[in-house]
């Protein structure tokens, strides 16, 4: 998630009340800061992804992977969010890791007609982030 994607990720983030949790990796920080328009930093939690999801499951959140697979969820059959939900993604072109596909709880997928193959991580995540708190 180099260049605006993360910090445009964070802005979507902030604007449905929820928070991005990130890998405290190096080029993180700086990636937070492009296409960030929030005045201030937004909700981040800095996190270790495979021990935190284990532990998001743990307290009975729901874990949401958005990824390409036969028993996903189209993401207009989505329904809001009635219990605390983590959305999951991954690279733009390896996807979500294998190790982090046991964790999940569901897929979500989002059709597209086009000739690309995925929507870059931060469109990806607003649509699924917007769908479960109820706005479309």
């Amino acid at each position: 998630m180099h260049g605006v994607n993360l910090g445009t990720l964070l802005r979507t983030c902030d604007a449905v009340g929820s928070c991005l949790a990130v890998p405290r990796l190096p080029w993180v920080p700086e990636a937070l800061g492009k296409g960030n328009t929030l005045r201030s930093g937004g909700c981040v939690h800095w996190v270790r992804p495979l021990r935190w999801l284990e532990e998001r499951r743990a307290a009975g959140d729901q874990v949401l992977g958005v990824e390409l697979a036969e028993e996903a969820i189209r993401l207009a059959d989505l329904p809001m969010a009635r219990r605390p939900t983590v959305v999951v993604l991954g690279h733009e072109r390896e996807g979500i890791p294998p190790e982090a596909l046991d964790l999940l709880d569901a897929v979500v997928e989002i059709p597209m007609i086009g000739t690309g193959a995925s929507l870059n991580v931060a469109v990806a995540g607003s649509l699924v982030v917007y769908k479960l708190a109820g706005f479309s």
